[in-house]
């Protein structure tokens, strides 16, 4: 290329500054590659915390390495022109490749208990399954460990060149290099914050690796002479552009098919909103009744039409009895409209319905453009048109923080029903400690009452106690209760009271107050209450959940993790 400067020290600094604008670059790109990775591994490990907290500490471990093999490379020039292409290939590809991975491990089993005519309930589960599976789990940390090490060999290589470039050793050399990596780095996660967590991950990846393409054809272009196999290296670019472009135009397709894969029914909706993935599938159970419809959040089966009345009428008829009125009523989650459908039962004046995401609250009013004609009515039936009634209001955004700003209203409600996913995430396990609660709790009316969803008393036992116990460390009265929901299993609840006698107490002065309800009798809910002899026999050596440590997301993993056979016999 022919530069514009003549002077011989011009065209170096121009040169010095071009080399350390592409190790600043090649730095946003690995910081970015690091979190796609992460990210991505979590999501389809399931241990959230553990999954991004390990891959980071793998790919730092593994730069370090990288760093040390790249003075095997003779040539600084040949080893960073290639890099750069290697780095785009396997960054654009890696989160294709763990979703293709992760799809096979699961969808084999299925396809082989179809082959061998085996009935539905028998899984296979041992032998070449179970090692496809770990193998699928492990991947992740591979592709982390191996673009690590491609990354650590980037400051080496460009400290290399700068270094034949001036002819000497330069004294700040080191200083100068990892001072723009650095920088570097930090603008990469500013635009991993603000940019590309707003697009569905496979399109960040591959404009990631996009921009690492056309950082080493930058560097090709001005050294081209310097770099051994230059031909092969452009037709090598011209190759790796082909496969990165054809991942941007398709790659969302293809991982939405990946992702179908895993579901046993068909799925008829798919959409990444900003804060979740949500799924939504459909099943004939029988060619007399309507379709079965299931909604997903981050592969987690919220509800089925086939039996969210039994969850949701248990969520809500109890709290309602107990609460003196029903006028003003607070939802915490719930996006999908079914509790307040059945709130509504009730005839409140008001409904304060916050939740998270935008998108799902538009999905299940029927105003979601992408959804098909057919299932926005058929959400907006399931829930009754629930969303649409005047009645509610709707406040989005982190309900850590919109409780906040209700306490210094001084809002105060009848009856509160605080409907979160479970707390299998560090970030979720902060809207089940003492502090929220306690903030919920103000808002709450002397004479009303609040419940809490409270995962399962049987698959999470010590979970479900310590939601009851940090309820109750708030200075309310609280008892728990449960009841079979057939998609979850034992499901529970824990009720809370702040003035007077307890919740079950006041729904059993309610015997003749002539309790009508399209579902479940009023013997139900009072025999809800009940559980076995001893089940509550270890609730002093439960702790309460606090800020300060993830407790209950701590209990939660270790029972669901039982549940799910991960505890192997010695």
């Amino acid at each position: 290329m022919k530069l514009l400067f003549k002077n011989p020290a011009a065209i170096l600094r121009y040169k010095d500054s071009l080399l350390l604008g592409l190790m600043a670059t090649g730095a946003g790109c690995g910081m970015v590659y690091e979190y796609l990775i992460a990210h991505y591994a979590g999501r389809i490990l399931g241990s959230v915390d553990t999954a991004v907290y390990a891959m980071i500490g793998l790919m730092i471990m593994a730069m370090g390495i990288g760093a040390f093999y790249a003075r095997t490379f003779r040539c600084a020039y040949t080893g960073f022109a290639w890099l750069e292409a290697a780095i785009a290939l396997v960054g654009g590809a890696a989160v294709l490749a763990m979703a293709g991975l992760f799809s096979l491990a699961y969808v084999l089993p299925a396809q082989l208990q179809h082959a061998f005519g085996l009935h539905q309930t028998i899984s296979l589960s041992g032998g070449p399954v179970f090692a496809l599976k770990q193998i699928a789990e492990g991947f992740p940390y591979l592709l982390g460990l191996l673009l690590g090490i491609l990354i650590g060999m980037e400051i080496p290589f460009i400290a290399r060149i700068r270094e034949d470039l001036y002819k000497h050793k330069l004294e700040h050399n080191a200083g100068t290099v990892y001072g723009a990596d650095y920088i570097g780095g930090g603008l990469g996660a500013a635009i991993w914050i603000w940019v590309l967590l707003t697009k569905p991950i496979i399109i960040a990846a591959a404009l990631t690796a996009l921009l690492n393409l056309i950082l080493g054809a930058i560097f090709l272009s001005h050294f081209y002479k310097n770099i051994k196999g230059a031909r092969f290296l452009v037709a090598a670019k011209g190759l790796t552009a082909i496969v990165l472009l054809a991942i941007l135009m398709n790659g969302t397709g293809w991982m939405n098919a990946m992702s179908n894969m895993l579901y046993s029914d068909q799925v008829v909706y798919s959409n990444n909103t900003k804060y979740q993935n949500l799924v939504i599938t459909e099943r004939i159970a029988s060619p007399h009744k309507p379709t079965i419809i299931d909604l997903y959040i981050n592969g987690q089966l919220q509800f089925s039409s086939a039996d969210e009345a039994i969850y949701h009428s248990f969520l809500v008829a109890p709290v309602m009895l107990a609460s003196a009125r029903q006028n003003n009523i607070l939802i915490i989650g719930g996006g999908d409209g079914l509790a307040a459908k059945e709130v509504l039962k009730w005839n409140p004046k008001t409904i304060t319905l916050i939740d998270l995401d935008a998108t799902m609250i538009s999905t299940f009013k029927g105003e979601q453009g992408d959804v098909p004609p057919w299932l926005s009515q058929r959400l907006t039936m399931l829930n009754a048109n629930a969303l649409n009634d005047p009645r509610l209001q709707f406040i989005y955004g982190d309900a850590f923080t919109e409780i906040e700003a209700l306490v210094v209203s001084e809002a105060i409600y009848d009856t509160i029903i605080v409907d979160l996913p479970d707390p299998s995430h560090p970030d979720l396990n902060k809207l089940y400690s003492a502090y929220f609660y306690s903030k919920i709790a103000s808002l709450l009316a002397g004479d009303g009452a609040m419940v809490v969803q409270s995962t399962s008393p049987y698959h999470s036992k010590k979970a479900f106690l310590s939601i009851g116990k940090t309820l109750a460390a708030t200075g309310l009265t609280v008892d728990q209760y449960h009841a079979n929901v057939p998609s979850f299993g034992e499901w529970g609840w824990s009720l809370g009271t702040k003035r007077g006698i307890g919740a079950q107490q006041r729904i059993t002065n309610h015997a003749d107050s002539g309790f009508d309800h399209d579902f479940i009798t009023y013997p139900q809910i009072l025999a809800a209450f009940h559980f076995s002899k001893s089940f509550f026999d270890e609730i002093n050596s439960i702790d309460i959940n606090r800020l300060s440590a993830p407790t209950l997301y701590n209990y939660h993993a270790e029972g669901w993790r039982k549940h799910d056979g991960i505890y192997f016999a010695k």
